[in-house]
This record gives C-alpha cells, sequence and structure tokens, in this order.
C-alpha cells in the first residue's frame, strides 16, 4: 500500500520510515513524503492511481490540509483515496470541517502510532 504523507515538519519523514521500519522492510507499505499541500497536489498528478492512502496535517503554511482535501475529493474520485487528517489541535471545529470536507479519519499529535497502524490494518491488503 501506498500512503502520502503531507506536513510541512520535515522530521515526520524519517520518523515515519522509523516507525514503520518492519511493514516497509516486508513490502506492506510503501511511503512518499510531501511538505506542503502543493507539493502534494504535483505528485498526485503522476501517482494519484497509485497512493491508497494520505495522511495530512491540517496546520499548513500556504494550502492548509482542509483545501487539499477538498481538492482532493473533487479531482480523485475514482478510485478515491482515503485521507486521514491529522492535528495537534483536536477541537471539534478542526475534525468537523475535515469530516464536512469528506475526511475518512481523524487523528491528534502527537501521533499514536499503535493506533495509526491498527487503522491502517483495514486498508493494507
Amino acid at each position: 500500500m501506498k500512503i502520502l504523507v503531507v506536513d510541512d515538519e520535515a522530521d515526520v519523514q524519517p520518523l515515519f520510515i522509523q516507525r514503520f521500519r518492519k511493514e516497509i522492510r516486508s513490502g506492506e507499505c510503501e511511503f512518499a513524503f510531501a511538505l506542503s499541500g502543493e507539493e502534494a497536489l504535483s505528485y498526485l498528478e503522476h501517482a494519484h492511481s497509485e497512493v491508497v492512502l494520505i495522511l495530512s496535517d491540517i496546520n499548513m503554511p500556504g494550502m492548509t490540509g482542509i483545501e487539499l482535501l477538498s481538492r482532493i475529493r473533487h479531482s480523485y474520485e475514482k478510485p478515491p483515496p482515503v485521507v486521514m487528517m491529522i492535528t495537534a489541535y483536536g477541537d471539534d471545529e478542526n475534525r468537523n470541517q475535515a469530516m464536512q470536507n469528506g475526511a475518512n479519519d481523524f487523528l491528534t499529535k502527537p501521533l499514536d502510532f499503535t493506533l495509526l497502524k491498527e487503522k491502517l490494518k483495514t486498508f493494507i491488503v
């Protein structure tokens, strides 16, 4: 399963690679990373059929994660990627806005990688 992680913090990439070391080695997961919503859309233009899951931060400079989510939902309907939103702000307003724009799930930072892996099991074939 190819997962696109969208977060403006560069230290997210080595963290995901470390936490998913076993799954990457076994071929269960493959990761791609984008540092902005714009970079994610550019990546999806060429690889949208490969990406099964998108994990996106909400609060990013430029295009927010909510704006990215809305663009993804309007541009990639078949097959629609699963999109999980990630934010340091677990308030109802962010959660409601994400769900209204088509998010499949909502996670808060700091990420609980055990919980994330459990949620991903439903998507790993």
